[in-house]
């Protein structure tokens, strides 16, 4: 399956989902995440697992977490070889010293944002969209 490769359609097409709740980054050594845990993401590093997932989970799971954040889905098909898609995204987001953790899936790219500052992010993500 492919998704869109050019820049400007992709800016053009995107409608920013704000997911509910609340999520938080946390690590744990190689093979030591608990069997219960369903991370939104997981990406093994040298020093441990990083795992991205809900704060409760978290904070049931006793794990230390850290950046509670938002998650946004840029509800775009980009295609994984796509140029400057997410460059433009996160640049207009530091104009605006937002902080952001992306994130590139399969089907869609995706943002984790400061709890505080997840609505001026998508008043941000709406207007680079209908600026394209």
């Amino acid at each position: 399956m492919s998704g869109e490769a050019d820049r400007d359609k992709l800016l053009a097409g995107m409608r920013p989902e704000l997911r509910p709740g609340t999520f938080v980054f946390a690590t744990v050594a190689e093979g030591a995440m608990p069997a219960d845990l369903v991370p939104v993401m997981s990406f093994r590093e040298a020093e441990g697992t990083t795992l991205i997932l809900s704060e409760a989970e978290a904070a049931r799971a006793g794990l230390p977490a850290a950046f509670p954040c938002r998650w946004i889905t840029l509800a775009v098909q980009s295609a994984l070889d796509a140029v400057g898609f997410l460059a433009a995204v996160t640049a207009r987001l530091a104009e605006r010293g937002i902080a952001v953790n992306a994130v590139s899936a399969f089907h869609h790219d995706h943002l984790f944002v400061p709890l505080a500052r997840a609505e001026e992010t998508m008043e941000v993500l709406q207007d680079l969209a209908g600026g394209a």
